[in-house]
Parts: structure tokens; sequence; C-alpha cells
């Protein structure tokens, strides 16, 4: 793992480096998710490969049609 510095703005704005932009498909527009674990900063770039990566990541217990019809069945009472 490399290890890149860049320096915080008064403005509280990075700069991330070209090779890493580059290395995680990160563009000019691209939205970036931020998180603190500990004391370290986490970026995540939400690109379509980490939005296919959440399909099924919250399902629960029942389908959404079988979620749907159990509240129908509710309703009609």
């Amino acid at each position: 793992m490399e290890t890149l510095f860049t320096v915080v703005s008064s403005k509280g704005q990075i700069v991330i480096p070209a090779s890493v932009r580059e290395k995680l498909g990160i563009e000019a527009g691209t939205r970036v998710a931020v998180r603190t674990e500990k004391d370290q900063i986490i970026l995540q770039p939400i690109t379509a490969d980490f939005i296919d990566s959440l399909v099924g990541c919250c399902k629960g217990e029942d389908s959404l049609v079988e979620f749907r019809e159990r509240e129908h069945r509710i309703e009609k009472r």
C-alpha cells in the first residue's frame, strides 16, 4: 500500500492524488461518502460498482412482494 500526502486548504478541501482517482475511477462530479472510524477519515467513492455492491444488503426476512401482500391483508381488515 502506497502512502501519498496532501494538504487541507483553509476551506477544509483536499486534493485526491491523480493516481488514486484513476485507480478508483473518480472523475469530476463523482460523489464521495465521508465517514470516520476512530481517528481515521474514510472516503468512499459512490460509483456504479459501489452501488451494484449494495444489492441485497438490506434484505429483510420477507421479500418486498410478501411484505406488500401482508400489508394489503392488514388493510382489508
